[in-house]
This record gives C-alpha cells, structure tokens and sequence, in this order.
C-alpha cells in the first residue's frame, strides 16, 4: 500500500497527515475519561463532519483526536 501525505487547514492550522492517520471522535462526561464513538482511518473530512453532528451538553465534552499527530487533540468542546 502507498503512503499518500495530504494536508487540510482546520480553524486557521494547517495540518499533515497520510492515508493511514487514525482519527477518533471521542465523547465524555463531567471529569471521566474519553469513549471512542467513531473512528476513521485517513479521512479527516469525515471525522470532521461526525464530530460537528454530536451535540453536547449537561456536563458531555467531545474531541477529535489523532492520537499518532505531534498535537494529537484537534478540536475540542466542553460544556
């Protein structure tokens, strides 16, 4: 399998990854740790677009995470 790199600009960053960065959408509560809901291999438009649909509040807390990235959390909400 070849290795493609891509880049994409999130909230004004501008970002490397390859076909093969693990991305996980993860979802919380209050102070407990993270559950992985989703996770996508290589695509980070479709990770995007799963993280934008969860709705959080009443203490929940979301992120995308690429956990093999230098700055692994790429967005993050907490209520």
């Amino acid at each position: 399998m070849e290795i493609e790199l891509k880049t994409v600009t999130i909230d004004g960053k501008r970002m490397a990854y390859t076909n093969q960065t693990e991305f996980l959408v993860q979802v919380g509560k209050n102070r407990s740790a993270y559950r992985t809901r989703y996770r996508f291999v290589g695509n980070i438009h479709q990770a995007a677009k799963y993280y934008r649909a969860i709705n959080v509040g009443h203490g929940y807390k979301k992120r995308l995470y690429a956990p093999s990235m230098n700055v692994p959390t790429i967005a993050k909400q907490v209520t």
